[in-house]
């Protein structure tokens, strides 16, 4: 396994790699961490005869998924990656993305391990991770450095491959585009998130509002965000 490769050339939607890689028609799938539910809602409609648990630790997404009511396929539970309220062998396919790495730092081998709990023999693991380089990450780490927290999520999964926890099918990496509308629009969704609490000086927010502006242009300010993908399987 490798952290991250010296070049990374292709660049997609998240979408198109892990329906590169799995077959999720008639599957029962599990997703950890899913935030604003935006992924979870492309991958319960893009498809058919798809069952979705969709699991968030943060109260206030929680809240606002209990208001969703057309998504008859998925199921939203407040709970976590290390304690997953569903019985052994239950589901095809288990997915984080870019989630291992807000788990508690001693609860990611947890995590792991409860991952090949729930799954069944011959099940997968996607787990995609962003990793800690780009124009992205140039602006996040100003007031948000994620360096420890993303190794440390690489290596709980090294020592979950290492100790056969689960298996190593493959590694894939990628940028993802992102983009924003302005200023506002980055404080919306990245500055305000409510799984994370970032308290600015007017100094420090000056300067990534400054930072920001660097990749302005009429249509928007874009970034590349590099993502390693590791696609584990439990033993048949």
């Amino acid at each position: 396994m490798i952290l991250t490769p010296p070049l990374i050339t292709h660049t997609c939607p998240e979408r198109d790699i892990y329906n590169s890689l799995l077959a999720l028609d008639e599957k029962n799938i599990l997703e950890l961490g899913c935030g604003r539910a935006e992924i979870t809602r492309a991958i319960a409609t893009d498809g058919y005869g798809r069952r979705l648990t969709a699991l968030e630790v943060d109260a206030i997404q929680h809240s606002r998924h209990q208001a969703i009511d057309d998504l008859p396929n998925v199921d939203f539970i407040m709970a976590g990656a290390e304690a997953i309220p569903a019985p052994d062998n239950h589901f095809d396919v288990v997915f984080m993305f870019k989630s291992l790495h807000h788990v508690p730092l001693n609860q990611m081998s947890q995590a792991l391990l409860e991952i090949r709990r729930v799954l069944k023999p011959g099940g997968m693991a996607y787990i995609s991770e962003p990793i800690f380089a780009g124009d992205f990450n140039d602006l996040l780490k100003l007031f948000h450095n994620e360096e420890q927290v993303r190794l440390a999520a690489f290596e709980a999964v090294r020592g979950a491959v290492d100790a056969g926890t689960l298996t190593l099918e493959r590694q894939t990496f990628f940028n993802t585009p992102m983009q924003f509308e302005n200023f506002a629009d980055f404080e919306q969704k990245i500055l305000k998130v409510t799984h994370t609490e970032h308290r600015l000086s007017d100094a420090l927010y000056a300067q990534v509002k400054q930072k920001f502006s660097e990749h302005m242009s009429p249509d928007g300010a874009r970034f590349t965000m590099p993502i390693r993908v590791d696609l584990l399987r439990k033993a048949p």
